[in-house]
């Protein structure tokens, strides 16, 4: 005769109403002083907003009739963003690899060279994007080329951040049983490290060309090129139908990357 089976049944979680409330109430307070101007907070203007509500539906009715007619002629900027965006993210990878090297400590024991490359790469990421077109448009003109150059500098900041802290987090035995074989930081470097680390450069490179496609679009506002300079164009004129067919083609080029992207990288990494 077989025993009677017993169920087993899990407690209850724990709750603290009380903390739950506490935690609600004070990022409740915590936004309604930040939306004070009288204790230096930014002046939200919600009757406004109600006010003008039919500013912004039409300006939506506008672009839920996108002018087809249009698309033709945004295939060139579309093409010159995309051209910026793979250059930038190519150019980008050859430089930040012997700098990822440099700002990681298994592959970087000088930690002089460390700080150096480091604090470089911290000022490099705390300039916005926007910033960088705008100076250089001003420097090298209207145009691709600071676009590139902005996309180049946006993307390197990343990479080498990203990689540098995730070859610092993880073990490396491999480099001390090279250092104690005899090897060079750069022979460990070139034959031990780099065949290690691929799959994370790969992993970031895929990544910033997802996101050049994205701010590319945006840096042609400020005059760098692509596509961004023919939406700046027509919204200046307030053609909010070719706007809107603008915008959808930029989400569908971004999806179709961001495919590619994510087929290449089961591929590679």
């Amino acid at each position: 005769m077989t025993a009677p089976t017993r169920r087993l049944t899990l407690p209850e979680k724990p709750t603290n109403r009380t903390r739950a409330l506490l935690i609600v109430a004070a990022f409740v307070a915590f936004t309604a002083l930040t939306m004070t101007p009288q204790i230096g907070g930014i002046n939200v203007d919600l009757l406004s907003i109600a006010q003008n509500w039919r500013n912004g539906a039409e300006k939506l009715l506008q672009m839920l009739q996108p002018n087809f007619a249009f698309l033709p002629r945004t295939a060139r900027p579309m093409l010159e963003t995309l051209q910026m965006a793979v250059v930038g993210a190519v150019l980008s990878a050859v430089v930040s690899v012997p700098l990822t090297l440099w700002a990681a400590s298994p592959t970087n024991p000088n930690s002089i060279g460390r700080t150096v490359v480091r604090t470089l790469i911290n000022i490099m990421r705390s300039v916005p994007d926007l910033v960088y077109a705008s100076i250089l448009v001003a420097m090298v003109g209207v145009g691709a080329l600071p676009g590139v150059i902005t996309l180049f500098l946006f993307d390197l900041g990343i990479v080498v951040k990203l990689v540098s802290e995730a070859i610092d987090s993880e073990d490396h035995a491999y480099i001390e049983a090279g250092r104690a074989a005899g090897g060079t930081q750069f022979q460990i470097n070139h034959t031990m490290a780099l065949p290690e680390v691929m799959p994370l450069f790969m992993n970031q490179w895929l990544y910033t060309l997802e996101l050049n496609v994205r701010v590319s679009a945006i840096l042609g506002l400020v005059g760098a090129g692509g596509i961004g300079r023919l939406l700046e164009e027509r919204r200046s004129f307030f053609a909010y139908d070719d706007v809107s067919i603008i915008i959808l083609e930029i989400l569908v080029v971004v999806v179709l990357v961001e495919m590619l992207s994510n087929w290449l990288r089961k591929r590679l990494v």
